[in-house]
């Protein structure tokens, strides 16, 4: 009887040195920018996108750049983006403070693989929950990065907790994610965003996806049709990237996803909110 998992433990000493992935010391790397910029209640931009780690290479910082200078986001949510150990001037140019939180480091390439934050401001608090089970082949954990910021003109803190759902592991693991993630979101009282690459790839990882949301009062941004056949899937399957958010006023028209973006098997996705304290009274 044919044993997937045997066979996969035998792809990964074939193909895989162990020595190559090592778990990373730190839970956390900041960089705070000089310049600082509370986060506007009534306009706060998104962006959230899986890089595929191709953040070192030039296609990939045209279509960065280009973004940035037609969309201007005030939160940005990266997914799978490298750091070269030791470098922290990355994205100087982008005159936002960030937040990284590192699943693993990898030493053929001499970086860390993670999920990058970036606002306007810098963040209050942060907090990396790094999953207690491992991917097959590579072993490696995955990783959420949870970050507060300041709101303008209003003494509600916005939390956005950015994430990478665990992958190719039975569906128990997945739930055990999303059970961490649900306890740190579930103490925070104000607006939340909680966007990512959730990998839900068949219907009953949606379901258990959709249960979680639901029960912290979160919804999904409404892309329309044509803009949500866009988001990556893997044939009739579910999105894999969401964007959810709670005690925020969509700007539906601003919820797009950019297709002419190759640098990334992933389109990236945006969203616009806004806060105001009439909403939750």
């Amino acid at each position: 009887m044919f044993d997937i998992k045997e066979h996969v433990d035998t792809l990964a000493k074939k193909f895989v040195p162990s020595y190559r992935f090592l778990r990373s010391q730190k839970s956390t790397i900041d960089k705070s920018h000089s310049i600082q910029t509370e986060l506007n209640s009534n306009s706060i931009k998104v962006l959230s996108w899986n890089i595929a780690k191709n953040n070192y290479s030039e296609k990939w910082l045209e279509d960065f750049l280009k973004i940035i200078e037609q969309h201007q986001p005030n939160l940005i949510f990266l997914q799978e983006f490298r750091l070269e150990l030791g470098l922290t001037n990355v994205l100087e140019w982008l005159e936002m403070s960030w937040d990284f939180a590192p699943n693993f480091i990898d030493a053929h390439h001499q970086s860390y693989s993670g999920i990058f934050t970036a606002a306007t401001t810098s963040s209050l608090n942060k907090k990396a929950i790094i999953t207690k089970h491992h991917e097959p082949i590579i072993k490696t954990p995955k990783v959420s990065l949870i970050t507060e910021y300041p709101l303008s003109h209003n003494k509600a803190t916005l939390l956005a907790i950015n994430s990478h759902l665990i992958n190719f592991v039975d569906l128990n693991k997945f739930k055990i994610q999303l059970h961490e993630l649900e306890l740190a979101i579930s103490a925070h009282r104000g607006p939340i965003i909680f966007s990512g690459d959730f990998n839900t790839w068949s219907r009953k990882r949606a379901i258990i996806l959709d249960k979680v949301v639901t029960k912290l009062g979160l919804i999904p941004v409404n892309f329309v049709p044509h803009e949500s056949r866009k988001i990556k899937r893997f044939l009739l399957s579910p999105p894999l990237d969401w964007i959810f958010y709670r005690e925020l006023s969509e700007k539906k028209v601003s919820a797009i996803v950019l297709d002419r973006i190759y640098s990334s098997d992933h389109k990236p996705l945006l969203a616009e909110f806004c806060y105001t304290d009439t909403l939750n009274n």
